[in-house]
């Protein structure tokens, strides 16, 4: 099928805020630990400062999913992205004035809001967009580009958030970052339309959340498929959460020089380009597998056998490719999750369902965060990464799980793999 303008245009949008977004998040992803160290934070303090900004998603979710379904996808966005405006500029005055860790608290947790009116409702208005303007592609090969031009985005942010903190200070990124965002509103304001779905701004808000929210526990917890990969995810991106992060600090004491911040911002800049990779491969990688669920089992195991490995890494460059090689399979695996869930979730309830499930996500990184912090305290980053490696091993029964529900989205045909 010939891809029409309106699909051109929808898929163009969804790339361009998703490489604005990206950018502007990860100009700080490449330091963000080394800034509440130099804040005067120690790990502990450090992982529960960013512990509270994964409550602050967990708080959140559900009613930011809520405003996207019910005052519109486009309408949640921009409340996201100047929330995370004010709040990165409160991040900004913390650190210049040394404040003090509930402070720490209290911008984390407005930071994690930001983040929640833009978890479920940009995906959700994407699939919602392309059903409208009917397009009959598969969706992996969409969310793939995004993984590809997110990578990017990060790649390109990173070093340059790492290269700015190096000749300025590690306070200037942040400065950037605000910048961007008041950019990425504007260009939302004009771009981003709410296609295939039409908000219902004459609910009261308490009924509307009864509402949605019992449409969300329907369309995710009581829906099975989706159940068991929601209960798989706090071990995975609570894990995950971390292990990005403390990279920062473990990769500068296996180079040997804690003030590199430019190294700092490669490191991450690897991982951004790993994704891109990953996000390439996706549609080769899909040919190899009968179900979504066996790459997600299979990408799972791997993924703790490296982690093991990076906690046992004896130098800088060897934990330098697993990381990557850790990053590339994270970006694999990715695209193929969110197909499987959104091929049994219903419209009406789309973003607050996706919005419930980064909830369960966060809701992990809320209790492992602070836990892995203070492991590395008291017996280093590299027993950190090691625990790190059990408890993601505890999502793997999960994943099996939603694999013998057979769910209608969990095969993948012959002819969506070569769309692929």
């Amino acid at each position: 099928m010939a891809v029409t303008d309106t699909e051109h245009t929808v898929q163009r949008t969804y790339l361009t805020i998703t490489v604005l977004t990206t950018l502007a998040a990860s100009l700080i992803w490449g330091v963000n630990t080394l800034f509440l160290l130099d804040a005067g934070l120690d790990n502990t303090q450090a992982f529960a400062a960013n512990a509270f900004f994964t409550l602050g998603m967990v708080v959140f979710e559900v009613p930011t999913g809520v405003v996207a379904d019910t005052r519109g996808r486009r309408f949640s966005f921009l409340l996201g992205t100047l929330t995370l405006l004010a709040s990165t500029l409160l991040y900004w005055l913390m650190w210049a004035t040394h404040a003090p860790f509930w402070g720490w608290a209290v911008a984390s947790v407005l930071i994690g809001l930001g983040f929640t009116f833009f978890s479920g409702a940009t995906e959700a208005w994407l699939v919602d967009a392309l059903a409208a303007t009917g397009y009959a592609g598969d969706l992996e090969s969409v969310f793939g580009r995004a993984q590809v031009a997110s990578g990017i985005a990060m790649l390109a942010g990173s070093v340059l958030g790492g290269v700015i903190a190096q000749f300025t200070d590690l306070g200037t990124p942040y400065v950037l970052r605000a910048a961007l965002l008041a950019f990425t509103a504007l260009v939302a304001w004009r771009w981003m339309r709410d296609l295939g779905f039409t908000p219902d701004r004459e609910a009261r808000p308490m009924k509307a959340v009864r509402a949605v929210l019992a449409g969300a526990v329907d369309g995710g917890l009581r829906n099975r498929p989706v159940r068991w990969l929601m209960i798989a995810a706090p071990f995975t991106a609570g894990t995950g959460i971390y292990v990005f992060y403390a990279l920062q600090p473990y990769l500068l004491q296996l180079y040997g020089d804690p003030s590199a911040y430019s190294i700092a911002g490669l490191a991450a800049a690897l991982v951004a380009g790993s994704q891109v990779l990953g996000g390439l491969l996706v549609g080769r990688v899909r040919r190899l597998f009968r179900r979504r669920t066996d790459a997600l089992l299979l990408g799972g195991a791997a993924g703790v056998v490296l982690l093991v490995a990076i906690g046992l890494a004896s130098g800088f460059w060897l934990a330098l490719v697993l990381v990557a090689v850790w990053s590339m399979l994270g970006a694999v695996v990715t695209p193929l999750r969110q197909s499987f869930i959104n091929g049994v979730i219903p419209s009406a309830q789309r973003a607050t369902v996706l919005s419930f499930d980064s909830l369960m996500g966060s809701a992990g990184g809320v209790v492992v965060q602070p836990a892995l912090g203070r492991v590395a305290d008291v017996a280093g980053y590299p027993a950190s990464y090691l625990v790190s490696a059990g408890i993601e091993a505890l999502a793997l029964p999960f994943v099996l799980l939603a694999r013998r529900e057979r769910a209608a989205s969990d095969p993948i045909t012959a002819d969506t793999a070569e769309a692929g």
